[in-house]
């Protein structure tokens, strides 16, 4: 059950690498088709995600033992072995043996070579040659977050987001993060009120504010994202009416909205952004993100919180989040829209951001009111 664990590790692995297959996405898909237990499939998922997210430290020490790039196979195969030998505290033997057998024929000589290495070098102790390589990030990402956060609070959110995510349950059985809870707690609801949450996939906060009694119309750009959002909320028993634990969907623009203005009690503005504060849940995400990607998240965050707050009723309240560390997402984007809220009765209430640690995800989060009289 091991081995087979294992091949199916390098499998998922070389998928997320050559094919660009997202690995939250890919692995549930593949595990859902096999037959392993419970314990196989949290070992697969641990090689997975956690050599995903370590890959620059793991390739760094199984580099010192190449004379050529190897196959994307055989480099899965040496990862996912560098992982149990190094994160994972698996017995040397045991670790070598079982992922050579893991690999491929052909490549079972070289895997076996250079993991033997690798174990001999960690138990010597390994260096790394930056604080980059050893946290396993690029290089622009921990600048920027040391930039944005400062030393310390930067690598103690990086260090954070190379442990595995634990998940956690609601009362109704759907799994969502403690801070993305703490946001849907902050959006009043109530029966009779209406809720719009711009961008709603896949409707974790849709859901909890529903289940308080409001009618929630959830709205998000892509008609697949919109779907799931769909399923949740039948799987959560949600009415698909626009009604009292309802979750309407609708498919529809968040900078252009197509509703009409101060309709809503509360609207709710979870942006897309750059995911920065989740980085533990998605373990490729770090190395798909690019540092130009901020600026333009930044600018559709600006767009989608001044179009969400012509929506709001006199008396109702606006509500952006964002799961993510930089300035630019966060207090940047407050300061390059902070004239338009006001113009439009808006006064802040409360906003935080709270840094990722092993029970969860950084968020940051901002709640305004619009006045009676405006």
């Amino acid at each position: 059950m091991r081995a087979d664990a294992r091949r199916i590790a390098v499998d998922a692995v070389v998928r997320i690498e050559s094919e660009g297959a997202y690995a939250n996405v890919l692995l549930p898909k593949m595990l859902a088709d096999v037959d392993l237990d419970a314990r196989d499939k949290g070992f697969v998922t641990e090689l997975v995600y956690g050599s995903t997210r370590r890959k620059r430290a793991l390739d760094h020490v199984v580099d010192r033992f190449l004379v050529q790039e190897p196959p994307p196979v055989a480099r899965a195969a040496l990862r996912l072995g560098a992982h149990q030998l190094i994160e994972m505290g698996t017995p040397p033997h045991a670790a070598v043996s079982a992922t050579v057998q893991a690999a491929p024929k052909r490549f079972r000589g070289l895997v076996n070579a250079v993991l033997r290495k690798v174990a001999t070098a960690h138990s010597a102790g390994i260096s790394y040659p930056s604080d980059a390589v050893a946290l396993s990030y690029p290089d622009w990402m921990v600048a920027r977050l040391r930039e944005d956060l400062g030393n310390r609070k930067a690598d103690d959110s990086l260090r954070s987001m190379n442990l595995p995510a634990r998940p956690q349950r609601r009362e109704d059985g759907y799994v969502q993060d403690p801070s993305s809870q703490r946001v849907a707690a902050l959006v009043p609801a109530a029966p009779g009120d209406v809720v719009l949450d711009l961008c709603a996939a896949p409707g974790g906060k849709s859901t909890e504010i529903a289940g308080r009694g409001a009618a929630v119309l959830a709205a998000d750009l892509r008609l697949g994202r919109a779907g799931l959002v769909v399923q949740n909320a039948e799987r959560l028993g949600c009415s698909p009416e626009l009604e009292a634990n309802g979750v309407a969907v609708v498919v529809a623009d968040g900078t252009v909205p197509p509703f009409r203005r101060r309709t809503f009690d509360a609207v709710l503005v979870d942006a897309p952004c750059s995911g920065l504060g989740s980085l533990r849940r998605r373990p490729d995400a770090r190395w798909r993100i690019q540092p130009q990607d901020i600026g333009e998240l930044a600018t559709l965050q600006q767009q989608l919180l001044k179009s969400a707050a012509e929506l709001v009723v006199s008396g109702g309240t606006l509500v952006y989040s964002v799961c993510t560390l930089t300035a630019a997402e966060t207090t940047g984007v407050l300061e390059a829209t902070v004239a338009d809220l006001n113009a439009l009765g808006f006064d802040p209430l409360s906003s935080d951001l709270s840094l990722p640690t092993p029970e969860h995800d950084g968020m940051f989060y901002s709640v305004w009111t619009r006045g009676l009289d405006s």
